[in-house]
């Protein structure tokens, strides 16, 4: 499975597409743990002090928000694709 990376996260992981070891029936979560215990530069930036993924984080499966449904628990299929974004802002 892969992640695209956005904004300084790319810049943290060295890349803007990473793969992680994880396989269909796995979890959104199982695939976050993944890719910050092979990228623990990511960590600070997306977890917070207790662990929990930071409010600002937000991250896609299928161009979809996560937390629209099941959160870190939506159970992942062959072929999904998975981003996560820092916060964005504009003027």
């Amino acid at each position: 499975m892969e992640w695209k990376l956005f904004a300084d996260l790319a810049e943290l992981a060295g890349d803007r597409h990473v793969a992680v070891d994880v396989d269909a029936g796995d979890t959104v979560g199982d695939a976050l743990d993944a890719l910050l215990a092979d990228h623990p530069a990511l960590e600070e930036r997306v977890l917070d002090d207790d662990g929990e993924l930071r409010d600002h984080i937000n991250v896609l499966c299928n161009g979809e928000n996560v937390f629209i449904e099941d959160g870190l628990a939506t159970v992942l299929e062959a072929g999904d694709e998975l981003a996560l974004f820092p916060p964005v802002s504009g003027g």
